[in-house]
């Protein structure tokens, strides 16, 4: 009987776990932010037109993978590996400085009732329009493509370097399932999903699996190989959280002086 090396085994469960949820935590915000848009797009016109902008908007991205995967499997992997992890680094530093601003105080918190609200109440203006089902239907197409999008994005990014699409793919089905179904059970905007600190810990995921393969494709050893992903992880979040501190404090003295 043939034992497999125990690091070895550890590595691939880490990088298959990591994925996953880094796939799942990220495609599952933008779910959440693209389900609020077509419910308000139902509630107040129609399913017709949310439901036909929904499916146009699946079928665009489903063009795209088919698109991009050939052309990805094109590139020399060093290169792959540090092209993915420079956007990575830049994709997940967006989410994490706004997360990091909205922890501290600096911005307001996203509020997905008020962005249902605001969507709803423009959609009624709209609604003695002649055009009102296409603006409606343009609605939902436009929030399911651009929030699919980055979920697409994101599946491509984490899978594709180390072969692990499949799984990647799998948590974001499992994000979109997961959405689908308590939209439906509760029939209203996911108001309270905890979306600032996913938004946080997938800002913290993102950018260090960007710095990670960033460093993979400028040919750097990392210590304990896919391992040094949980370090790297680590040190970020606990610089993050030092940050949100020291900006608390800012604005506490400065609420004090005035």
């Amino acid at each position: 009987m043939v034992v497999g090396n125990p690091d070895e085994t550890m590595s691939n469960v880490t990088t298959i776990t990591s994925t996953v949820t880094a796939a799942f935590l990220a495609s599952f915000v933008e779910f959440v932010e693209a389900f609020t848009i077509v419910l308000a797009v139902g509630l107040t016109q129609s399913w017709r037109p949310a439901l036909i902008g929904t499916g146009l908007a699946a079928a665009v991205l489903a063009a795209l993978v088919l698109l991009l995967g050939p052309i990805l499997s094109l590139i020399p992997l060093h290169a792959l590996q540090f092209a993915i992890g420079v956007l990575l680094i830049l994709f997940g530093m967006r989410w994490l400085r706004k997360a990091i601003l909205r922890a501290s105080g600096v911005l307001p918190l996203h509020d997905e009732a008020k962005a249902f609200a605001e969507e709803t109440d423009l959609l009624r203006r709209q609604a003695g329009q002649r055009s009102a089902g296409y603006l409606a239907g343009l609605a939902a197409f436009k929030a399911v493509l651009l929030e699919g999008v980055e979920v697409v994005f994101i599946v491509i990014a984490v899978g594709t370097v180390h072969g692990m699409t499949l799984y990647a793919s799998l948590g974001a089905l499992g994000a979109c399932g997961l959405v689908l179904v308590i939209g439906l059970v509760v029939h209203r905007p996911l108001a309270r999903v905890p979306e600032n600190t996913l938004k946080f810990v997938v800002g913290v995921m993102i950018t260090s699996f960007g710095i990670f393969w960033t460093g993979e494709g400028l040919g750097a050893a990392w210590p304990g190989e896919d391992l040094a992903i949980i370090a790297i992880l680590a040190i970020l979040a606990l610089f993050s959280l030092v940050v949100v501190r020291y900006l608390r404090g800012s604005r506490s003295l400065v609420g004090a002086a005035r």
